[in-house]
């Protein structure tokens, strides 16, 4: 478990499978980070879980709680690592929308980052973000990423077609911050 100021970090399990996928299937919450809007069912979202979040050696997630009520408010993970080459995709959803915009995500971040950087030794970390999504660009800017590329319009949504931005962040560049 690893501890911010506003929130906890805890190992996702197979109890999380209904909260995850109440939070996989609500609109307002995958627009803005999932490339697929798709409503899943029970026993895709399980499989989901068992197999890609929990069951890879390529991942490792966790559940943000409230520090305060420990009630589970999002997911945050590692995935895609690369051990060899020490790198890995970092991906962050707010599951529940009454803590959108407090810092409870950028807490969340700063554990992740420093969990990455720090107890694993990766060199890297990389994440993809929509470029309609304003506040998650900003933020990830502060905690030190840098745009490295874009995809143009690659995603449609809304009627409209949005570019998908690539940021990434070194090691060295997150200690000397």
């Amino acid at each position: 478990m690893f501890i911010g100021d506003q929130v906890k970090l805890r190992k996702m399990n197979e109890d999380d499978v209904e909260l995850y996928h109440r939070w996989r299937n609500d609109m307002d919450v995958m627009t803005s980070t999932n490339g697929f809007l798709d409503v899943h069912s029970l026993s895709d979202t399980k499989e989901f879980v068992e197999n890609v979040l929990l069951g890879s050696q390529s991942s490792k997630c966790y559940i943000i709680a409230d520090r305060k009520t420990e009630k589970p408010i999002g997911i945050t993970s590692l995935v895609h690592i690369d051990y060899k080459n020490r790198n890995a995709e970092c991906i962050i959803d707010m599951g529940e929308k009454n803590y959108w915009g407090q810092g409870y995500g950028s807490d969340a971040m700063k554990l992740i980052l420093h969990y990455a950087f720090y107890e694993m030794n990766l060199h890297r970390l990389y994440l993809k973000v929509f470029s309609f999504n304003k506040k998650a660009i900003h933020l990830y800017n502060k905690l030190g990423f840098q745009i490295e590329g874009t995809s143009r319009e690659e995603l449609y949504r809304n009627g409209d077609w949005h570019d998908v931005i690539h940021m990434g962040i070194l090691q060295n560049e997150y200690r000397n911050k």
